[in-house]
């Protein structure tokens, strides 16, 4: 395996995909440990929350290697502080996985059947955020062939609007989700509610931190 310090010799952003990467692996455990919570399935949820947390350990791995041989008198075509703000921010993106996958040990999550169908979508959806903006990621070592400007720049540039789009779309489904857990709350006991309302919080994170980590790269492309 070619180390971090080599793969920056290709490219600035090739070591933030090769993080990224990392990172995608834990939030494609998610949809199973909500599968295996909504079936009741308490040995494979905490297996599958063990996964993702050796997952985010992985991608904590890599952060700290990019980190450690960032090059300091070698020209980039970013800044660096750039380069390690959008590092920092896919890093907090698997650990609000990890915290997903610990939230779901915690006691086993009553599915109330008012909001099923809501919160389905509303992971989708922050799901959906999530691998828009690995997509932005992976587009970025392309940039460096045509200098940040044309048809590549402006294809990230649409990318990133769309990740805003799902992001938009995520807090619109939130509200709703939101009102039917109010609505139903005597279904729940207040351990339940609360967690609930702790799941929510943190998976809306996922889209959030998506849209924030699209408009640090549009940042980095309009400084050039």
């Amino acid at each position: 395996m070619r180390s971090i310090a080599k793969l920056f010799g290709r490219s600035p952003f090739v070591p933030l995909q090769t993080h990224m990467a990392k990172v995608a692996a834990c939030i494609e455990e998610l949809p199973k440990a909500f599968d295996a919570s909504k079936a009741g399935d308490r040995k494979a949820v905490e297996q599958l929350s063990a996964k993702i947390s050796k997952l985010e350990h992985n991608a904590d791995l890599v952060k700290n290697d990019i980190r450690n041989h960032l090059p300091k008198g070698l020209f980039l075509p970013i800044d660096r502080s750039h380069l390690l703000e959008i590092l920092s921010i896919q890093d907090d993106i698997a650990d609000k996985a990890e915290n997903i996958g610990v939230l779901l040990t915690l006691k086993p999550l009553v599915m109330v059947e008012a909001f099923k169908e809501n919160f389905k979508a509303f992971l989708n959806k922050n799901l959906e955020s999530f691998y828009a903006v690995h997509l932005v990621i992976q587009q970025l070592d392309e940039l460096i062939e045509t200098g940040f400007g044309g048809v590549e720049a402006q294809k990230v540039r649409d990318l990133v609007d769309d990740v805003a789009l799902k992001e938009h779309e995520a807090d619109l489904i939130q509200r709703a989700l939101l009102k039917d857990l109010f609505a139903h709350e005597e279904e729940l006991t207040h351990g339940s509610f609360h967690l609930w309302l702790r799941v929510f919080r943190e998976v809306a994170a996922l889209s959030n931190l998506s849209e924030k980590l699209a408009n640090r790269v549009r940042m980095t492309l309009e400084f050039k």
